[in-house]
């Protein structure tokens, strides 16, 4: 602090506080002493009111779901101009191919990995969708 005009720097970061202060030469010396910032105060589990718990999708006896395996852009056919890979009541095998993902520029094939018939299709053509995010319900023998 003795080369530089800095005459005073004080500095506070997480329960520590440090301040530094350049006196004169003829100045006597002088000793501050920092106790630790309090945190701030927690909340009990009596003041928040209780938050809403996350609905869990009803599972139904013998529906499956086809899940997403990665985050990208879902598309339900091979081209804009092309048939649907899956519709309802369709039926599929655990290697039939039922979208494409688009994740960073690449197209990957997803395999529907259970037999059985498309009940239902719960994304859109072109949706942004994420990791396992339900793609498509099977009702399975």
């Amino acid at each position: 602090m003795e080369r530089s005009e800095i005459a005073e720097l004080e500095f506070e970061e997480e329960g520590l506080k440090l301040r530094l202060s350049r006196q004169s030469k003829d100045a006597p010396a002088q000793i501050i002493q920092t106790a630790p910032i309090p945190a701030a105060p927690v909340a009990t589990a009596a003041e928040t009111p209780p938050a809403a718990a996350p609905t869990a999708p009803v599972e139904e006896a013998g529906i499956s779901v086809i899940k997403s395996p990665m985050v990208g852009t879902f598309y339900s056919s091979p081209s804009p101009d092309s048939p649907s890979f899956v519709d309802v009541g369709g039926k599929v095998k655990a290697d039939s191919i039922v979208c494409i993902i688009e994740a960073m520029k690449v197209m990957n094939e997803i395999q529907a990995e259970i037999a059985g018939t498309i009940t239902e299709v719960l994304v859109e053509n072109g949706d942004a969708i994420e990791y396992g995010q339900p793609l498509y319900k099977v009702k399975t023998a």
